[in-house]
């Protein structure tokens, strides 16, 4: 993998340490005292960069003095005709190093935030324990696997299914104040743990993010799909979007990777880096 595009010193400066604007993949080109910067750029070109340093290149920014603030990231896959999956799944037009990207970004979260269509969609197990990340979660007070968070109004989930029976960290239900008590008291028999983010019977993106943080969890990232990407975009939540673009066309009918209501104003995102292997782009992106 390549960098395409510098990163320059102030935005490296933003990042958790000199690697965070680094790449992903094979080689890249970076800041300087990063996995890509000049010093490290030679030796990692055509070389499938390790776990540690796709970490590095990923981390989250260092949190600020006093209560750290929640950061919430999106990941997500686009084919080049705007297709964010293929017959139902986002498989068919992913690749390897998206893989590892997805993994690593899972590695460095408190917790994953995911819709309930596509929990359903895509067959939603539980988070597992990886030994590459065990030492830097421990040292960064994390448990072992983050927690998988479904947005679900209804409640219309397959409570038998191993993200809820047998998850390493409980699985979060977040609902609305009016759900169902009977489907609630479902969720909580599976056990799973539900957190109320609603006043009616959907979740409100804002306070979401503000009870997830109120439970520890600050590190966030959400994993689709289009309609609760859509919604966290509309609620002006979403601080980070890493969006791999796939080399690939699909024409149909398939959603893009944000859904539901335009906003009134387009948000601009700056970019922070962006690289490439086998055709795939992996940009990353921040709320300027």
């Amino acid at each position: 993998m390549r960098r395409l595009f510098p990163v320059t010193d102030e935005t490296a400066a933003q990042d958790s340490g000199g690697a965070a604007a680094g790449g992903s993949g094979a080689s890249g080109t970076g800041a300087a005292g990063g996995p890509g910067g000049p010093a490290g750029a030679d030796a990692l070109v055509n070389r499938e960069w390790t776990l540690a340093e796709l970490a590095a290149a990923y981390a989250y920014p260092t949190p600020e003095p006093g209560a750290p603030r929640p950061w919430l990231r999106a990941n997500m896959v686009s084919s080049l005709d705007g297709a964010a999956q293929h017959e139902g799944h986002s498989q068919p037009i992913s690749s390897a190093a998206d893989m590892r990207i997805f993994g690593t970004l899972r590695a460095l979260a408190d917790v994953v935030v995911v819709g309930a269509e596509t929990v359903r969609q895509e067959g939603y197990r539980p988070a597992r324990a990886r030994a590459e990340f065990a030492g830097a979660r421990t040292a960064a007070g994390q448990g072992p696997a983050p927690a998988i968070a479904v947005v679900t109004a209804s409640l219309e989930l397959d409570f038998s299914l191993p993200l809820f029976t047998s998850p390493l960290v409980p699985t979060l239900v977040l609902t609305g104040a009016a759900a169902a008590p009977e489907r609630v008291a479902a969720a909580e028999k599976a056990g799973a743990r539900v957190v109320v983010a609603g006043e009616g019977m959907g979740v409100e993106p804002a306070r979401a993010v503000r009870a997830l943080a109120e439970l520890g969890h600050t590190r966030l990232l959400t994993e689709g799909g289009p309609r609760l990407l859509g919604q966290l975009i509309a609620a002006e939540v979403l601080d980070e979007l890493c969006l791999t673009v796939s080399p690939t066309l699909t024409a149909g009918d398939a959603q893009r990777i944000a859904g539901g209501p335009s906003v009134a104003v387009p948000r601009r995102f700056g970019l922070v880096s962006l690289l490439e292997e086998d055709g795939f782009l992996f940009g990353r992106y921040r709320r300027s």
